[in-house]
């Protein structure tokens, strides 16, 4: 299972570190993966020591920053985002082009790409005992983590795809210009 994003407490680290350690307590065998960097500059910057303490707790592998996430999500049966809020989180419309099954907060921008029983399970925000639940559900359930990651795929599809996403603002370009007096 992976959180990849960047390492600030408004994404919803240290709920998604919560949720492993309620897991973990449970005897789960997951791995729990965590991708990004510590943006230093940013107040609400995770500061590096307490990503070690983590990792050296056993709580979570660090990856650091990953330049190839096709592979990584490859690598991976879940992606988590539980983030306090979002603009278009480009990390699950990757998720979801890969055909995983995703949980996100529910908050806009997460709310754009997951719809909840649909195409992935959205939990509240800040609330790390939701986010087990979600966690625990998908793994046990693989037939529905499955065909929650399949529906994220056609929805990317049919949605975020390149071509499609370009006609759409091209098209609105159009209007907008037609409204236009020509010089």
């Amino acid at each position: 299972m992976l959180l990849a994003a960047r390492l600030l407490w408004d994404k919803g680290v240290g709920e998604y570190i919560q949720a492993c350690r309620y897991l973990l307590a449970q005897g789960r065998e997951i791995r729990f993966l965590l991708a990004g960097s510590s943006d230093l500059g940013n107040p609400a910057a995770i500061p590096e020591d307490v990503i070690r303490a983590w990792v050296n707790e056993g709580i979570v592998e660090w990856l650091g920053h990953v330049s190839d996430m096709r592979a990584l999500l490859g690598s991976v049966d879940l992606v988590v985002l539980p983030s306090y809020r979002e603009g278009l989180p480009t990390i699950l419309v990757e998720a979801a082009a890969c055909g995983l099954p995703l949980i996100a907060t529910d908050v806009p921008g997460c709310r754009e790409v997951v719809t909840d029983g649909a195409d992935g399970l959205l939990v509240p925000v800040r609330d790390a005992r939701a986010l087990a639940c979600a966690i625990a559900r998908l793994t046990d359930d693989r037939p529905l983590a499955a065909r929650l990651g399949a529906a994220a795929r056609r929805k990317v599809e049919l949605f975020f795809d390149e071509r499609i996403v370009t006609q759409l603002t091209l098209g609105v370009y159009e209007e907008l210009l037609i409204d236009v007096p020509r010089r």
